[in-house]
């Protein structure tokens, strides 16, 4: 089963795309290990991702911790931190 990546603000930007349909390792269990995975898909992920914890991370349109499981995710977005103003 396919899930639906979608790229935010300058993780899109240094990705290069918008949003990317994946098949997912059986070993990626959580947003962790998502993000660990993705950094090793190339330099423009290496790049965006070189800082895991600050990503902000939805799976389903619901914000979710690194820890969570990611099992069933139908659409799994990744965010810069957000800044106020």
């Amino acid at each position: 089963m396919s899930t639906k990546l979608i790229y935010f603000a300058w993780v899109r930007e240094r990705i290069g795309r918008p949003e990317e349909d994946v098949e997912l390792p059986a070993a990626i269990e959580t947003v962790a290990d998502l993000l660990r995975w993705l950094k090793s898909r190339g330099e423009e992920y290496e790049h965006a991702l070189q800082y895991p914890d600050v990503i902000r991370v939805a799976i389903n349109q619901e914000h979710v911790e690194h820890r969570e499981k990611i099992a069933g995710a139908r659409e799994i977005a990744l965010f810069p931190p957000m800044t106020g103003g």
